[in-house]
């Protein structure tokens, strides 16, 4: 495939919609050796800010010498903005290469009875962790897609969540409380894991308290 052919794959897998749920995304892994495994996270969730939280934690930890990995979405001018290192997006000829290597595993989810076909997000969050584990980082920033619950980024426990601030999003699959929000957003919260917010809603904040 071109870089086009490729970019054009992965859009047409948009068709699928959005289907929150970790089982499939999970299971996609497992196919790949879990490279998730592998690699150590700062995950961040949020209304608002979390682009600005994760280039700022980016620049910083690769100023600070660490060879830091950016999982962001969406891309400005280039889908590679979409996974850097220190500060690179990815090549082009590594997403043509990574997409062939994850297309055969993407038609083997979709054909199990268990599973729906993987998402554009599964798909794209699936190479990321898969380049990122070759590329050997330090550590990853990594930002949520939708929520966070039930988001194809939180099948990792990092070593720190990061919560923006919370506020009415995307109602129709997160809830139409400011409660209901945050807990969907508090998902990213691990046991034994720090996590930091910049909340002041005290609704939201309330529910972040509660869970951590």
């Amino acid at each position: 495939m071109t870089y086009s052919d490729t970019i054009d794959f992965l859009y047409g897998i948009r068709l699928f919609g959005q289907k929150l749920g970790l089982e499939t995304m999970q299971y996609l892994l497992r196919l790949m050796g879990d490279p998730q495994n592998s690699l150590r996270f700062i995950h961040i969730a949020g209304t608002n800010g979390k682009g600005s939280v994760a280039a700022m934690l980016h620049a910083a930890l690769s100023t600070a010498g660490y060879r830091t990995g950016l999982y962001t979405s969406p891309h400005l001018v280039s889908f590679c903005e979409r996974f850097q290192i220190a500060s690179q997006p990815i090549a082009e000829a590594n997403v043509i290469r990574l997409v062939e290597e994850i297309k055969p595993l993407l038609e083997q989810v979709g054909a199990h009875p268990e599973f729906h076909a993987p998402t554009f997000f599964e798909a794209i969050t699936a190479i990321a962790l898969q380049y990122f584990r070759e590329q050997k980082v330090d550590i990853v920033v990594w930002e949520t897609g939708l929520g966070g619950r039930l988001d194809a980024t939180n099948v990792v426990t990092p070593l720190v969540s990061v919560l923006t601030n919370i506020a009415f999003d995307h109602t129709q699959y997160l809830g139409e409380t400011l409660s209901q929000i945050a807990t969907e957003k508090c998902g990213i919260i691990k046991q034994g894991v720090p996590v930091v917010t910049a909340c002041a809603a005290p609704e939201a904040l309330a529910v972040i308290r509660k869970t951590a």
